[in-house]
C-alpha cells in the first residue's frame, strides 16, 4: 500500500514520548476522519482506511465502528466480520451502533446462524430492547426466513419507531406473506405510529402481490391525505400497483401529475404498457424519457424490446439493439434475453443464436428457456431438442418454463423420457408443468396418461382443468368433460373463456347431447363470456357439427370479430348441411375483404362443391388455391378432388388425380373410389380400388363390405361369399350400422331388427303403420339396397327394419308433433331409407335431420337438403 506523503512523514517522526502522545491523538483525528460516513465519497478506496485504522495504537469503539460502516456499505462482508471478530477480542464493550451495523451485514448475507449469535450477544449487552437493534434483528430474521423469531423480537420491543414497522412490513412481503401486510399496516396505525414513505410504498406492493386492489386505492387515499403524493417512491409504487391491475389509465394520471420523475418512474409506466399490451404507447413513452434527458436503464430497455417481440417489428429491435451495445448493456442477461426473444419472434433465429453464444458461458436457465422455446417457435423442434440437452450437459437445471416449452414437442418417446426427468426434480405436481405434460400426452392421443397426470397436480388452476378439458374434447368424451367442468366449479375456480372453449368442443361430438351444449352457451351468457372470440368460434362449430345450422349462422352473425375458425366452420357448416352456395358465399366475402385463407378453408369449399356435385366450380378453386393463394395441395386438398369427380361418376378424370399426385394415395382415396365404384357399377376400378385399400389397411371392415356389397348389387353372389370368407379367415368384423336419438335429455340406440328397447312392440307397430301410409302415399321399396340372397320379400322386411327407421319411429312415439327429430346413423344411410325419410317429413308434417357418415340430410315436406345427390 503506498500512502499519502504527509502520512508517510507523520509515521516516521521520532519515538519521544511526547511526539508519540502528539503523534497517537493526531492519528486518530486522521482515521476518525477517513473513516467517517460523510467521508465515503471522498474518500471511495476503503484500504486506505484499513490501513489507517491498522496504524492506530489507540483504538476506541468509534473506531470500530466507523470502519464496520464503511465494509457494510461497500458490501465488504469477510472483512466486516472479521473485524468483528477483532473486535470481541479486544475487550471493548459494544454499543447499539455496532450490534445494529453488523447485524445488517448478517441480513444482507442472508446468514441467520450468524445473526442468531449476534442475538446472543445482544441479550448479554443488554442491548436488545434498543430500538435500532431490535429493528436491525426483526430485518435480520426476516430477511433469513425466520418469520416467527422476527415477529417475535419485535412484539417484546419496548419501543418501536417507523423503522421497526416498515422493517416488519417488509419481511412479511419478502417471505410470501403480503396477505397479513395489510393487517399489520391496521396495527401500525392503531398504535399511532405514523407511516412514512417507504413504509407506504411497502405495503402498496404487498396489496400489489396479493391483487388487493381495493385495499390499494384505500392506501391511495391515506396517501393523498398525509401528502405522500408528491413523494416520487410512492408514486412509482402506485403506478406499479394500478399497472398490473390492469387500470393503466389511474396510473397514467399518477405519472402525468408527477413533478420529480426519476428513472424508476419512467420503467415502471413503460412496463406498465407492455404489461397489458400498449406496445405503441410504450414506444412513445420511451420517447419522451429519452427527450426529457433521462438516461434509460437495462430494465427501460427491456421492457421496450418485449414491445417489439409483440409487435414482431425487426427494424425497432435493430435500432434497440444498437443502443444497448453503445450504452454498454449487453453484458446484461435480462437485456440479451430480451433481445434473443424479440429476434426469434421475428424469426430471426441466427442472430438470435449469435446473442446467446456472446453470453460466454454466462447463460441463465432463463436465456436457455428463450432459445430453447424460440427455435420451438420457429419450426426447430431438433435444435430445441439438441439446445435442451447441451442445456443438461452444462449442469444448467431446467426451471418449469423450461419444461413446459419442451414438452410442446410432440415425439412419444422424447415425452417419456421428460416425464420421469419430471418426477425426478419434483416438478410432476407444478401446476403449469403438470398442464404441460397434460397437455402433450393430449395431443400425442394418450389420454389415460393424461389423466394420471392431472390427478397429481396439487394446486390446479384454471388453466389446468382448461387443459383436461380440451384433452377430454378432442377424445370426443363428452360425459367426462362435463363432469370436468361440474368438478372445477364445485372447487370454487371460476372458468374463462378457454374453459368455455373446451367444453363447447366437446359438445360437438356426435355422442353428445343435443341440450348441453346450449346448456353450456346459456353459463357463458350469463357469465359474459359469450363474445370472446375463443368462445363465439366454438359455437359457431358446435351447432353447425350438432345440426343446427341456423343457430350457428346467428352466432356467425354477431360476432364482433371473427377469426379463421369462425369463418371455416361456417363454410364447413354449410357443405355439410347440403347448403353449397351459401358456403361458398361466406368464401366469396372472405375474399372481398382479404381476409387470410389458409388450407382448411379450401377443404370446406371442395367439401361444399363436392355434395352439391358442383364439379366445374371445384375445379377452379382448386386452380385458385395453387395459383392465387400459393398453397400447396395436400392428401385432403386431393382426396376432395377425387372425391368431387367420383361422385359425379367421372371416374377417369379421379383416376389422373390419382397417378398424378406428389405422394402415393391414401386409404380415404381408395376407400372414396371403391364407394364411386359400387354407386356407378365399375366392378374393374372397385376391386382394384378394394385391393389397395385392404392392403393399406388389412383389419378395416370398410373395404372388404364394400366389395361384397359391390358384387351382391351385381348379382356376383360367388364373389360376394368370397370376400365375406377372406373376412372370417382374418377375423375381420363388419361394424354395425348404429342410429341415435335423444329424447328427453336421455340417448338411445339402435341396431337394425333391434327389439331391446322397452317400447319396441309400440315401436314395429308404427313402422307397419308408416309403411302402409307410405305406400298409399306411392313408395316402393328398393331392394337394390339389400346386399344379401334372399327371396323378395324377406329384402323388404330387412330394409323396413334399418336402424334409422326404428330411431325415427321411436322419435315419432316419443316426442311432441311440433318437435323436430334428430338422428345421428354412424354408416352412410343407404338411398331406400333416404326415400322413406323424405316421405315420412311429408305424411307426419315433421322436421327431421339425419346425419350420417358423411354430412346431414335435413328432411322437409317430402324433400331433403341434398337434393338426392350425396
Amino acid at each position: 500500500m503506498i500512502l499519502n506523503p504527509s502520512l508517510k512523514a507523520f509515521t516516521n517522526i521520532t519515538t519521544n514520548p511526547i511526539l508519540r502522545f502528539a503523534r497517537c491523538h493526531h492519528f486518530h483525528y486522521l482515521t476518525n476522519t477517513l473513516l467517517q460516513p460523510h467521508a465515503v465519497a471522498l474518500n471511495p478506496d476503503p484500504h486506505i482506511a484499513h490501513h489507517m485504522f491498522d496504524q492506530t495504537p489507540l483504538r476506541t469503539l468509534n473506531d470500530y465502528n466507523h470502519l464496520l460502516f464503511r465494509y457494510s456499505r461497500n458490501d465488504q462482508t469477510q472483512d466486516a466480520i472479521n473485524l468483528f471478530v477483532t473486535l470481541c477480542r479486544s475487550g471493548l464493550p459494544f454499543d447499539a451502533s455496532t450490534m445494529s451495523c453488523f447485524l445488517k451485514i448478517c441480513a444482507s448475507n442472508f446468514d441467520g446462524v450468524m445473526g442468531k449469535q449476534v442475538h446472543c450477544q445482544c441479550v448479554k449487552c443488554g442491548l436488545v430492547q434498543d430500538v435500532s437493534v431490535g429493528t436491525s434483528l426483526v430485518d435480520m430474521y426476516m430477511k433469513t426466513e425466520a418469520v416467527r423469531d422476527g415477529r417475535r423480537v419485535f412484539d417484546e420491543m419496548s419501543e418501536r419507531n417507523v423503522v421497526s414497522w416498515t422493517s416488519l412490513l417488509a419481511g412479511y412481503s419478502w417471505n410470501g406473506l403480503s396477505d397479513r401486510a395489510w393487517e399489520l399496516f391496521c396495527e401500525m396505525r392503531v398504535d399511532c405510529c405514523m407511516p412514512n414513505q417507504y413504509t407506504i410504498s411497502t405495503v402498496i406492493a404487498a396489496l400489489v402481490n396479493e391483487g388487493m386492489v381495493g385495499i390499494g386505492i384505500q392506501v391511495h387515499a391515506i396517501v393523498v391525505k398525509h401528502g405522500f403524493e408528491a413523494l416520487t417512491p410512492v408514486c412509482n409504487s402506485l403506478i406499479n400497483m394500478y399497472s398490473k391491475s390492469g387500470m393503466l389509465g389511474d396510473a397514467r394520471a399518477i405519472f402525468d401529475n408527477m413533478e420529480n420523475k426519476d428513472f424508476v418512474s419512467w420503467n415502471s409506466m413503460i412496463a406498465g404498457h407492455v404489461t397489458n399490451r400498449q406496445d405503441l404507447e410504450a414506444f412513445k413513452t420511451f420517447n419522451r424519457m429519452l427527450l426529457s434527458g433521462v438516461k434509460p436503464t437495462y430494465m427501460t430497455l427491456a421492457s421496450v424490446i418485449k414491445s417489439c417481440a409483440s409487435l414482431k417489428e425487426l427494424g425497432f429491435v435493430r435500432r434497440l439493439q444498437c443502443r444497448a451495445v453503445k450504452g454498454g448493456f449487453l453484458s446484461n442477461q435480462s437485456v440479451i434475453t430480451a433481445l434473443m426473444v424479440a429476434l426469434s419472434k421475428c424469426k430471426e433465429m441466427d442472430d438470435a443464436f449469435s446473442l446467446f453464444s456472446l453470453m460466454h458461458g454466462g447463460q441463465s436457465v432463463v436465456s436457455w428457456t428463450a432459445m430453447i422455446s424460440g427455435y420451438l417457435q420457429n419450426g426447430g423442434t431438433e435444435q430445441a431438442v439438441n439446445l435442451f440437452s447441451e442445456m443438461r450437459r452444462e449442469g444448467v437445471k431446467p426451471n418449469h418454463f423450461t419444461y413446459s416449452a419442451i414438452l410442446t414437442v410432440q415425439l412419444v418417446v422424447f415425452i417419456s423420457q421428460i416425464h420421469a426427468e419430471v418426477i425426478k426434480t419434483n416438478y410432476e405436481k407444478s401446476s403449469s408443468v403438470g398442464t404441460a405434460l397434460l397437455d402433450a400426452y393430449v395431443k400425442i392421443g394418450n389420454i389415460n396418461d393424461a389423466v394420471k397426470v392431472f390427478e397429481l397436480i396439487e394446486a390446479k388452476d384454471v388453466i389446468a382443468w382448461s387443459a383436461m378439458l380440451a384433452g377430454y374434447a378432442q377424445a370426443g368424451e363428452t360425459e367426462e368433460a362435463a363432469k370436468i367442468f361440474l368438478h372445477l366449479t364445485r372447487e370454487g375456480t371460476k372458468p374463462n373463456e378457454f374453459t368455455f372453449s373446451s367444453i363447447i368442443n366437446a359438445c360437438a361430438a356426435p355422442t353428445a347431447a343435443v341440450e348441453q351444449g346450449k346448456q353450456f352457451h346459456a353459463s357463458a351468457l350469463k357469465m359474459r363470456f359469450n363474445n370472446a372470440l375463443c368462445v363465439s368460434s366454438a359455437l359457431v362449430t358446435m351447432y353447425a357439427k350438432r345440426g343446427n345450422i341456423v343457430s350457428a349462422h346467428e352466432v356467425f352473425k354477431r360476432q364482433q370479430e371473427r377469426d379463421l375458425v369462425s369463418w371455416n366452420s361456417m363454410i364447413s357448416g354449410y357443405a355439410q348441411h347440403g347448403q353449397a352456395r351459401k358456403a361458398l358465399e361466406v368464401f366469396e366475402e372472405m375474399q372481398k375483404q382479404n381476409l387470410q385463407v389458409d388450407a382448411i378453408t379450401f377443404v370446406g369449399v371442395f367439401s361444399a362443391c363436392t355434395h352439391a356435385g358442383l364439379v366445374d366450380e371445384g375445379q377452379n378453386y382448386f386452380n385458385v388455391m395453387i395459383n392465387d393463394y400459393q398453397i400447396d395441395p395436400t392428401m385432403e386438398h386431393y382426396s376432395c378432388m377425387i372425391d368431387l369427380y367420383s361422385r359425379a361418376g367421372m371416374l377417369e378424370k379421379a383416376m389422373n388425380i390419382v397417378n398424378e399426385m406428389p405422394f402415393p394415395p391414401g386409404a380415404t382415396v381408395w376407400r372414396t373410389l371403391l364407394a364411386a365404384s359400387r354407386v356407378h357399377c365399375n366392378i374393374e376400378l372397385g376391386k382394384l380400388a378394394a385391393e389397395k385399400l385392404i392392403l393399406l389397411q388389412p383389419e378395416d371392415s370398410a373395404g372388404y363390405v364394400l366389395l361384397s356389397n359391390m358384387y351382391a348389387a351385381a348379382g356376383n353372389w360367388q364373389e360376394r361369399t368370397n370376400v365375406r370368407k377372406l373376412m372370417d379367415k382374418r377375423k375381420v368384423k363388419k361394424e354395425p350400422g348404429y342410429s341415435w336419438i335423444e329424447v328427453k335429455n336421455k340417448t338411445y340406440s339402435f341396431l337394425a331388427g333391434d327389439s331391446s328397447h322397452p317400447l319396441s312392440d309400440a315401436i314395429y307397430s308404427k313402422l307397419s303403420e308408416l309403411n302402409i301410409r307410405l305406400r298409399d302415399a306411392g313408395y316402393q321399396p328398393d331392394t337394390n339396397y339389400v346386399f344379401h340372397d334372399i327371396e323378395e320379400e324377406h329384402k323388404e322386411t330387412v330394409l323396413s327394419h334399418h336402424s334409422e327407421r326404428l330411431a325415427i319411429a321411436f322419435g315419432l312415439i316419443a316426442t311432441p308433433p311440433e318437435i323436430s327429430i334428430q338422428i345421428v346413423k354412424n354408416l352412410r344411410v343407404c338411398g331406400d331409407c333416404h326415400a322413406f325419410i323424405k316421405l315420412v317429413s311429408l305424411v307426419e308434417k315433421r322436421y327431421i335431420v339425419v346425419r350420417d357418415s358423411n354430412r346431414f340430410h335435413h328432411f322437409k315436406d317430402g324433400l331433403c337438403s341434398c337434393g338426392d345427390y350425396w
